[in-house]
């Protein structure tokens, strides 16, 4: 194996860790090619005027031991946040984390994981109910006596008569939560964040997504609080979006891939910017070599390699293959579909939400992470608040920096807007939400992010063709969100590149265990 070298193509959590990965257990080189000039892909930190915006919001934690024990070896947990000890299993190994010892201080350093509260919430009709919707006195108060009965009489119909085979999305979200519910608090949502009806979208999005999420598990975890147990960040029996705490980068999650993209530079690798890769010419059933070009300086040049891993999207990967795959092939790539996305980070002085929050009393007043935003009349989809992932994502913190997140599709008109308009939209939209007022509005800044969502529609149902196709290339793996069009968390991309590693490492072939790694499910490391 020595000499022989991994083209990488992308660095964001998956193509950055299946670099680190390559050098600490492999001697293979890994040279990284981005497009951009930054690391993290969709999980990368945007700086502006001091303040941090967190592009679709990133909670560390994970399901997966082995992940768990990357992030940590990566940067220690801040000190004296661990009220217990803290339980981390990691290949039939246990280990503890307790405080100060395995901490740092980020006060003193920057390299720190924070350990924050996981608070979402749901605007619907001018007010706020959790997210996921709990059982609480506050909830069925503002939901009502009447709304409520409807609820609960349209669940049991639901778990009554079942809808059977479930074909769409909607099917799928009626099946868990019943008609009324899903019509209240998931339909709109759903349909602004893809674009299309819920009748459209496949139901494999609610398996990836919230497949073990539903009103019998909102009555468990409730009933499950009220009895004392481990403080296990790991969280392995609890469903992902009703995990409580979560570990975060003091300067957000991009820090995380720059200390990632150091050690690849630190062991021997590269990592090389504005590198777009063009085309992966084939033969005799591999990729030979990929040819690059410089988006400096429009120069073009050819890189051979021994394995080659893609995090492009798969549209764009098949688009690149030299020779061109056969029509049929080339066509469901084409046909799949994205959702693309746009963050309006906007300062205001104080929020009218929580009675009049300001930057000092924001966590108590108004302590959320997300709002989803469930109201009519308005484009904005979900409001992050990064005082609360991070004090240190806010450059004055008497201020309030939020980022006001929409929806669209690449080319229209949302997409295309100036910057100006979206940051007067940002604006109004606050004011007629009744969160903030338009005048308390201090800076603004656009970040647009393309393909931010693999969809589960357009040519989805045939996709199985397509990675049958791609999985034959011997040396070529797909790993990631866009690699795998699977609308992952950062932590499957993670372990889907190490589970790729271990096989490389170990000389076994095939690829099906990369595909088996799922965001829902417990993580097969030790199968």
């Amino acid at each position: 194996m020595s000499g022989r070298t991994a083209i990488v193509i992308g660095a964001g959590p998956a193509g950055l860790t299946a670099a680190v990965e390559l050098l600490r257990r492999t001697d293979i080189r890994p040279i990284v090619l981005e497009a951009s000039e930054d690391v993290g892909g969709l999980s990368r930190t945007v700086e502006f005027k001091g303040n941090r915006i967190d592009i679709g919001g990133h909670r560390f934690f994970s399901k997966s031991d082995r992940v768990m024990g990357w992030w940590l070896d990566m940067m220690p947990m801040e000190a004296g946040k661990a009220e217990r000890e803290i339980l981390l299993r990691y290949q039939n190994r246990e280990h503890r984390l307790t405080a100060p010892a395995a901490g740092g201080d980020p006060r003193a350093s920057d390299a720190v994981m924070l350990l924050r509260r996981r608070v979402s919430r749901i605007l619907y009709r001018g007010r706020l109910f959790d997210y996921p919707l709990s059982l609480s006195a506050d909830t069925l108060l503002k939901l009502g006596l009447g709304r409520t009965a409807r609820i609960g009489a349209s669940y049991l119909a639901a778990m009554a008569r079942p809808i059977r085979p479930e074909r769409s999305l909607e099917d799928f979200l009626v099946n868990r939560f019943g008609r009324v519910l899903y019509e209240q608090f998931f339909k709109e949502y759903t349909e602004k964040v893809w674009g299309v009806p819920c009748t459209e979208i496949s139901p494999e999005w609610g398996a990836q997504r919230i497949k073990g999420l539903s009103i019998r598990k909102v009555l468990g975890h409730a009933l499950g609080r009220l009895r004392p147990g481990k403080a296990d960040l790991s969280q392995k029996g609890t469903e992902t979006s009703l995990i409580e705490r979560f570990l975060y980068p003091k300067l957000g999650p991009g820090q995380m891939w720059r200390l990632a993209a150091a050690e690849v530079a630190r062991r021997g690798g590269e990592v090389r910017f504005g590198q777009s890769v063009e085309r992966l010419h084939l033969a005799d059933g591999r990729v030979a070599e990929v040819e690059v070009r410089d988006l400096a300086t429009g120069d073009r040049y050819r890189l051979r390699g021994d394995w080659f891993v893609s995090t492009m999207s798969v549209q764009q990967l098949a688009a690149g293959l030299v020779p061109a795959p056969p029509a049929e092939i080339v066509a469901i790539a084409q046909g799949l579909r994205y959702r693309d996305f746009i963050t309006v980070g906007v300062l205001v002085d104080r929020l009218d939400l929580g009675g009049g929050a300001t930057g000092q009393d924001l966590a108590e007043r108004v302590p959320d992470n997300w709002i989803y935003v469930q109201e009519p009349g308005v484009k904005v989809g979900r409001m992050q608040i990064f005082n609360n992932w991070s004090p240190y994502m806010v450059a004055d913190p008497a201020r309030i920096w939020l980022g006001l997140e929409y929806f669209c599709r690449e080319g229209d008109a949302l997409w295309t807007a100036s910057d100006e308009s979206l940051k007067a939209l940002a604006a109004r939209e606050l004011e007629q939400l009744a969160i903030a007022r338009a005048a308390s509005v201090r800076d603004a800044v656009v970040v647009r992010m393309a393909k931010a969502y693999p969809a589960y529609f357009g040519s989805y149902g045939e996709f199985g063709r397509l990675r049958e196709y791609l999985d034959g290339i011997e040396n070529l793996y797909m790993v990631g969100r866009n690699g795998m069009h699977r609308y992952n968390n950062q932590d499957h991309s993670m372990l889907a590149a190490m589970t790729m590693v271990d096989n490389i490492a170990a000389g076994i072939p095939g690829k099906a265990n990369i595909w088996d790694v799922n965001t829902e499910q417990d993580y097969h490391e030790e199968k």
